[in-house]
């Protein structure tokens, strides 16, 4: 018989009588009572406990044998069937939004790497269309349409952000007006700002990264009337008031200080009317240059004032993630 399954032999306990009970306490039944006198439990007349058959010793902190721990069962996803018997194979899709070959498409899909609706796809017969279902890979959306355009353009200073400028002045149609697809500008930036602005006719897109409720971050450098007081970036960072209501930035520093003036870069997501001009206007500091330099995961970097490059697959889908699509 196994050491575990017996407590060792205890010697009985001698029954003093009276109501004081036994020296080191009684049993239960109190002295010369019922079950007075009887060994504790595992020795000669023990029984074992109902609904046990021979357990072994109780440790502390242990669970009853008659109720051992159950884990939470899981509910089940439910299974949504993505496959269009009319659409396109998923791994030429994925390969053809630049995802990688055929073959590296096929070893994603096996792997479980990818949804579709966010549904994850392991059967490479699976067709989709691409025109309304979403593909994701490792988290990140995979561009399905080839007819639509992601552009990083660097504006200059004194070009208007319009499409088309009824007064003629120099507009985005100068630059980008001989395009057959129809782009929107995400968000604005004012004449006298240069710098990055997107744009796509992805209208979808589009909306969420200029839209504050998004959180798309902003970031801008700005040259300043210096010198810049200690308290700047804690007012900017707890709020100022505008005339249309309080605003604050994500995050400020300085960058560079200059006789008489500094530089500062300022990261928001707000996307009002001149919203960065009015802001350290309203801490003591006019601008006297603006430019924007970030969107989201997208950099100006070294392109050069007034040209255009097409974003690559890695930046789409890094703008798609940051807009949470």
């Amino acid at each position: 018989m196994s050491e575990y399954s017996r407590s060792p032999r205890q010697p009985r306990k001698k029954s003093t009588g009276g109501s004081g009970g036994a020296p080191g306490g009684a049993r239960r039944g109190g002295p010369g009572g019922k079950g007075a006198g009887r060994p504790v439990a595992g020795g000669k007349h023990a029984k074992p406990a109902r609904g046990t058959k021979g357990a072994g010793p109780r440790f502390a902190g242990s669970t009853k044998a008659s109720q051992p721990t159950r884990l939470p069962e899981r509910q089940a996803r439910p299974e949504i069937d993505v496959h269009d018997p009319d659409g396109v194979r998923l791994q030429k899709l994925m390969a053809a939004g630049g995802v990688g070959s055929r073959r590296v498409c096929e070893n994603l899909i096996e792997q479980g790497r990818v949804e579709v609706d966010g549904q994850v796809v392991t059967e490479l017969g699976v067709r989709i269309n691409p025109q309304t279902q979403t593909v994701h890979v490792d988290g990140v959306r995979v561009n399905l349409d080839e007819d639509r355009v992601y552009l990083a353009f660097n504006k200059p200073k004194g070009v208007v952000t319009t499409m088309h400028d009824e007064l003629g002045r120099v507009s985005l149609e100068d630059y980008v007006g001989n395009r057959e697809q129809r782009l929107f500008h995400v968000g604005r930036l004012d004449a006298d700002t240069e710098g990055l602005l997107l744009l796509t006719n992805d209208g979808d897109l589009a909306h969420r990264l200029q839209h504050p409720a998004y959180g798309v971050l902003k970031t801008y450098v700005a040259t300043i009337r210096g010198p810049v007081q200690r308290d700047v970036g804690k007012r900017l960072r707890e709020g100022v008031e505008l005339e249309d209501g309080p605003v604050s930035v994500d995050s400020f520093r300085i960058v560079d200080h200059q006789p008489g003036k500094a530089m500062v870069e300022v990261v928001l997501h707000e996307g009002r009317k001149h919203v960065v001009r009015r802001m350290l206007d309203a801490v003591g500091h006019p601008v006297v240059e603006l430019v924007r330099t970030e969107v989201g995961p997208i950099r100006l970097a070294d392109l050069k004032s007034g040209r255009t490059r097409r974003l690559n697959k890695a930046e789409i889908g890094a703008l798609y993630k940051a807009a949470g699509l």
